[in-house]
């Protein structure tokens, strides 16, 4: 995964069931409904899927919108980060039977996240 591709979007929401509701019948998006993590998923034919995840004021504020970038190596694209004058977020971090993923801020405060797959 050298090239680094955005693989996942997410837009924050204070209804994630809602804003699925809305987008699948904008878009035509299928969605998928996660209420045990109160996510919703969005699958946009011929392009990057994502989620709407519950805006808790915390990690995620109403409109706030944060995108994945793929990495084969979590740990060492964070500290790649660090050494660049960016800020890690929040460490390493499972998604069980997903992946793990990883959030950092850039030196100008713009939030990316990081995310490799369970089964690279």
């Amino acid at each position: 995964m050298a090239t680094h591709p955005i693989v996942h979007i997410e837009f924050a929401t204070t209804d994630p069931q809602a804003a699925g509701a809305f987008y699948a019948k904008l878009f035509g998006w299928k969605i998928e409904n996660m209420p045990e993590m109160n996510y919703v998923t969005f699958g946009a034919e011929g392009g990057v899927g994502g989620g709407f995840p519950k805006a808790d004021n915390e990690m995620y504020k109403p409109g706030d919108v944060l995108v994945y970038v793929g990495t084969d190596d979590i740990d060492a694209s964070l500290a790649r980060v660090e050494s660049l004058g960016g800020k890690t977020l929040m460490p390493k971090t499972e998604i069980p039977t997903v992946g793990w993923f990883g959030i950092f801020s850039d030196p100008t405060g713009t939030r990316v996240a990081l995310f490799t797959p369970v089964n690279s």
